[in-house]
């Protein structure tokens, strides 16, 4: 077991390489192909300074 990075041998160095490509990838292929449904960003109400306001309705969806 090797506890410091300066004096790991070569196939260490490798495995933390590849842990960190494959982790990589992963968040990549999350963000790629995960959808988000129901954020209408035009039609957001107007809300003025100064007004009470109740706003209700539903988290967006992530699938």
């Amino acid at each position: 077991m090797n506890h410091s990075l300066y004096s790991a041998d070569r196939r260490t160095h490798l495995k933390i390489v590849v842990i960190g490509l494959l982790c990589a990838t992963l968040v990549a292929f999350i963000g790629i192909f995960a959808h988000v449904s129901a954020i209408d960003l035009g039609t957001a109400p107007l809300v003025k300074a100064g007004q009470p306001v109740a706003l209700s309705g539903r988290f967006p969806t992530i699938r």
